[in-house]
């Protein structure tokens, strides 16, 4: 219950492709818990399968909008580092030399209180990837409380907030419409959460 799975499945009646199987009918990515934003969803196989092959080849433009502590120097740069099952803790996921290559591309968009709202493009998409590439450079998102390294300034207007995820939102999808062939983009305004996140940091 309470699933997007549920809330699909009720909202196309039941026709979503089958590739996913019972479990994950029309799901082709995911996205993270607690992280907000746009994903896509197939309702044929046939549709399905023409969203797979674009993320297997890396051809879907995928941004987020994190909120991170410090402020990147230089403010834009990519972190290219292979990401796997962390060997010391089955539930992360950590930068391991064997694991599989992810890319993450970041520019600063606005400089915050010891702290930066940046855009990070994705060329993979790994699990967690945006939040271990980030903590490895010493940016850890603001609320992550997996990879998070939050110092007390920021804790203290986290729980003032009531603020309590990773401050992640998937602002934009951008994919080839597998049957019509049409360049499609969609954008996702931050919600509220981060929104008032970001304000309290700019001033």
């Amino acid at each position: 219950d309470g699933t997007l799975v549920n809330a699909l499945l009720h909202h196309c009646g039941g026709s979503l492709s089958g590739v996913g199987g019972v479990a994950r009918p029309g799901i082709v990515h995911r996205i993270d818990k607690d992280t907000s934003g746009l994903m896509v969803a197939a309702k044929t196989d046939r549709a399905h399968e023409g969203l797979a092959k674009q993320f297997a080849d890396h051809s879907i433009d995928r941004r987020y909008k994190a909120i991170v502590g410090g402020r990147p120097i230089p403010p834009t740069g990519s972190v290219d580092a292979p990401l796997a099952r962390s060997p010391h803790d089955r539930k992360k996921v950590a930068i391991v030399r064997t694991g599989k290559r992810a890319v993450t591309h970041y520019r600063m968009l606005e400089p915050l209180a010891d702290a930066a709202l940046l855009e990070c493009r994705l060329e993979t998409g790994r699990t967690h990837q945006v939040r271990v590439h980030m903590a490895s450079i010493g940016h850890a998102l603001l609320g992550d409380p997996v990879y998070g390294r939050t110092k007390p300034a920021h804790r203290k207007v986290l729980e003032t907030l009531n603020f309590r995820r990773q401050a992640l939102h998937a602002a934009r999808l951008g994919f080839i419409h597998p049957i019509s062939k049409h360049a499609l983009s969609f954008d996702s305004d931050m919600p509220a959460d981060m929104q008032e996140l970001f304000v309290h940091l700019a001033h």
